[in-house]
């Protein structure tokens, strides 16, 4: 599923080109991926202007004339691919043809993914539902510290809530608590106050990477303009099980729960009696 660095890549992919574009045309190819009849949505977008895009958490939030917000959440295999008219795309759920002979195109093999257009006090309040963003400054080690005492999920499990923190999916939480020393399946409140900040500084080293790297390609992830993502060749232990850790030779481990596989490494993630959440 594309994670915070993902949808970050794809949203500074589409920010030079898309503001003041106009939405002249568009064709529903495939209307499960969206939230609202289709009639509604194209009524509601057809002839609106882009004004900026932004991200929030795993959202690409786009707002448009007359209090108009698009919101995408790309699900498992979704992209956003801008391009010249009859952009080249194998599974197109949405084609929005621009002024300026440019054409947006939301791609989704699985269909996992969603398109909702609502108006800035819908988006506002499906805002308030998420959690803080781990690299603003509202996401402070004490915070975090703070809201991990009050759980006893997984360590892991607490980190994919977007309602915890916002962005943050099952590769980079994975890859942040290697990074931090902590075993996935340690008990949230179980973490002292110092293995809180080293969680704090690891969350962030791990995204800004992948960000800088413009995200991780395993399968299906692309940019706004169709090219692979550059971080998969800087992950320490995601999908790298019974292969040796990097930095103590000791062999990945898998193991899964809450519906999603962990990788760790129990050399440089140890866990005692009691931590298990």
């Amino acid at each position: 599923m594309p994670e915070l660095p993902e949808v970050e890549t794809i949203v500074r992919g589409l920010h030079p080109a898309l503001p003041g574009k106009t939405i002249e045309r568009l064709q529903v190819l495939r209307a499960d991926i969206l939230r609202q009849p289709s009639q509604d949505f194209s009524a509601r977008l057809r002839g609106r202007t882009f004004q900026s895009v932004h991200r929030r958490g795993k959202n690409i939030v786009a707002c448009l004339t007359e209090n108009t917000i698009l919101v995408v959440n790309l699900g498992m295999t979704g992209r956003l691919v801008l391009g010249e008219a009859e952009a080249k795309t194998t599974h197109a759920a949405v084609r929005f043809s621009l002024s300026a002979g440019l054409e947006l195109v939301y791609d989704d093999v699985r269909r996992f993914g969603t398109v909702e257009v609502m108006d800035e006090a819908e988006w506002a309040a499906r805002d308030r539902l998420l959690g803080p963003e781990p690299l603003s400054p509202s996401f402070t080690a004490r915070r975090l510290h703070a809201d991990l005492s009050r759980s006893i999920s997984p360590v892991r499990s607490w980190l994919l809530d977007q309602r915890r923190v916002a962005g943050v999916g099952n590769i980079y939480a994975n890859e942040a608590l290697h990074l931090a020393g902590i075993h996935p399946q340690r008990s949230a409140r179980s973490l002292t106050g110092g293995e809180a900040r080293k969680l704090h500084q690891a969350v962030r080293r791990t995204l800004r990477s992948a960000v800088k790297n413009r995200g991780t390609t395993l399968r299906d992830y692309r940019d706004a303009s169709g090219n692979p993502g550059g971080n998969a060749a800087q992950l320490q232990v995601y999908g790298r099980d019974e292969e040796p850790c990097l930095r103590c030779s000791t062999r990945i481990c898998r193991l899964v729960f809450g519906n999603r596989p962990a990788f760790f490494c129990p050399g440089c993630q140890p866990i005692r009696t009691g931590e298990i959440g």
